[in-house]
């Protein structure tokens, strides 16, 4: 999950895989998801920061899951408070001071007392070290629909979906670091690599050898441009797209 605020007139514009155009406004929350999704990546100020899993509940004071898997207006959950922030932080130039000032917000929003449940960051530390998902259930000493419901309401994925995601996380590293294929795929977790392929094709909408190609100077962001099969298949959907 993230949370964005660009500093001049230039709104957040995403489509999502199935080609449908949202503008969101100048203050947006990037809900944790297990799909890809293409932005206008025009120049802009910006400021924002990426969440450790579980913190919208805390910050937010909203299920993850409420906001997994697409993006909301900021000010839909702050009301004014975040339109009044991003005039603060606009009238900021130093990049630095910025960072300090939005850190501080988000800082002096969060509850003094109001902790991730305690099977919940055990499973997180798990996940990440390759766990299996029902070795973690047992673990927790929680029933299975209990344990599901707390970790999707602070996280935002089922734990099967979450860990699917941590694993591309990996794989994506090794991708980006060069390394063969075959071995990306055995450590990060894969069966093998056809296993990878399918897994980054449905998670990031290319094939590792298409994003190896692109060479992207973000790891989390491919270009895509106006002639793509995308753009395309979305001004089939929605004729005033690009208009």
């Amino acid at each position: 999950m993230h949370l964005v605020l660009r500093l001049d007139d230039v709104p957040v514009r995403v489509w999502n895989e199935r080609g449908a155009e949202l503008e969101l406004g100048g203050a947006v929350i990037g809900g944790i998801r297990s799909s890809y999704y293409v932005k206008d990546a025009r120049p802009s100020r910006t400021v924002g920061a990426q969440l450790h899993a579980a913190a919208s509940l805390p910050l937010l004071g909203i299920p993850a899951d409420e906001l997994a898997e697409r993006h909301t207006r900021l000010d839909d959950v702050w009301g004014a408070a975040a339109a009044s922030l991003r005039a603060q932080l606009g009238e900021i130039r130093s990049p630095d001071a910025a960072l300090a000032c939005f850190e501080a917000a988000l800082q002096a929003r969060l509850p003094r007392v109001r902790a991730v449940h305690p099977a919940i960051a055990h499973a997180l530390g798990s996940f990440d070290g390759l766990a299996h998902v029902n070795q973690v259930v047992a673990s927790a000493g929680l029933s299975h629909r209990r344990f599901l419901t707390l970790f999707t309401e602070a996280v935002g994925l089922a734990p099967k979906r979450y860990c699917r995601v941590v694993r591309f996380q990996r794989a994506l590293a090794g991708v980006c670091a060069g390394e063969p294929l075959v071995a990306v795929a055995a450590h990060a977790g894969y069966s093998d690599q056809a296993h990878l392929t399918r897994e980054f094709q449905a998670l990031a909408g290319v094939s590792p050898g298409a994003y190896r190609h692109i060479a992207p100077e973000r790891d989390h962001h491919v270009p895509v441009d106006d002639g793509s099969d995308f753009f395309k298949t979305a001004r089939r959907a929605s004729p005033k797209l690009g208009s």
